[in-house]
């Protein structure tokens, strides 16, 4: 959980997301938690959601001295647990204005030994829920209503993603789902943008080998991790007005790591 007491430094203007309605999917850790802290400081009403209830519960009440805030349990693999918590959102709010696909999971492993299983549980996640979503937000509210900035939080899959091959290949589908309705949805005036977020200290790295997350570092040319208040600014600015003119976008944000250094040891050759 992260910590709300620290003090959090938000480098936009109050009231930058007055009378916006914004969804952040995996809202109740992490990134999700700390974007939604952030666009409710800057006005907005901010629904979450994720799969375990108490962690949303404990979300929730962090979130409420903030403003007006709703978390509800979903899982985004089921299509008809969206269409419920949509309904609901909608039901208290009465529109959506922003949508942030953060929810996600992976696992490290090498591409040999992900099992069908372990690849179809990510691609689940990953890729088919974060359409199921946005499918959902944006025909029940953002495409009727003329207007809706999309945010999909994907990972940097800009050299490949050896040694994730699974999420790789989802976070590339969602990268050219962006793209896609970036065009398809700009004439109703609705955005779509991405975010490719490098080594990031959050609750879902914590669970990584500390071999894993140094090696990491070293190859980021920065030499640090991203935090989540850095990744939520991120995140506002797409999702904000300040970025009006910009869709099917991807906003690396990875200190450097896209550019240099190798991500995957390749062992040479038996002969």
């Amino acid at each position: 959980m992260l910590n709300v007491s620290a003090a959090r430094q938000n480098p936009f203007a109050k009231g930058l997301l007055e009378d916006h309605v914004a969804i952040i999917t995996g809202g109740g850790s992490g990134i999700g938690l700390c974007a939604a802290l952030e666009m409710l400081d800057l006005g907005a009403k901010v629904a979450i959601c994720g799969r375990k209830p108490e962690r949303l519960e404990a979300a929730l009440k962090a979130l409420s001295p903030h403003g007006e805030a709703m978390a509800e349990p979903c899982d985004i693999r089921e299509p008809a647990a969206i269409e419920k918590f949509v309904g609901a959102v909608l039901a208290r709010f009465g529109k959506i204005d922003i949508l942030v696909n953060n929810a996600g999971g992976q696992f490290p492993s090498p591409a040999a030994a992900i099992t069908p299983k372990g690849w179809d549980a990510v691609v689940r996640n990953n890729l088919n829920g974060t359409f199921y979503m946005t499918r959902e937000v944006g025909v029940r509210a953002m495409l009727p209503q003329k207007s809706g900035s999309i945010v999909n939080v994907i990972a940097n899959i800009a050299r490949g993603f050896p040694g994730m091959a699974h999420t790789g290949a989802a976070r590339a589908g969602v990268e050219n789902l962006t793209r896609s309705l970036a065009v398809e949805w700009a004439q109703f005036d609705v955005r779509c943008n991405a975010l490719a977020p490098g080594l990031i200290r959050s609750s879902g790295t914590d669970q990584y080998p500390p071999e894993l997350v140094q090696a990491s570092i070293a190859r980021t040319p920065q030499k640090r991790a991203g935090t989540v208040e850095e990744v939520a600014h991120a995140i506002v600015y797409l999702a904000s007005p300040a970025a009006l003119f910009v869709t099917g976008a991807t906003l690396c944000f990875d200190g450097g790591a896209s550019l240099w250094g190798d991500s995957w040891p390749i062992p040479d050759r038996e002969p």
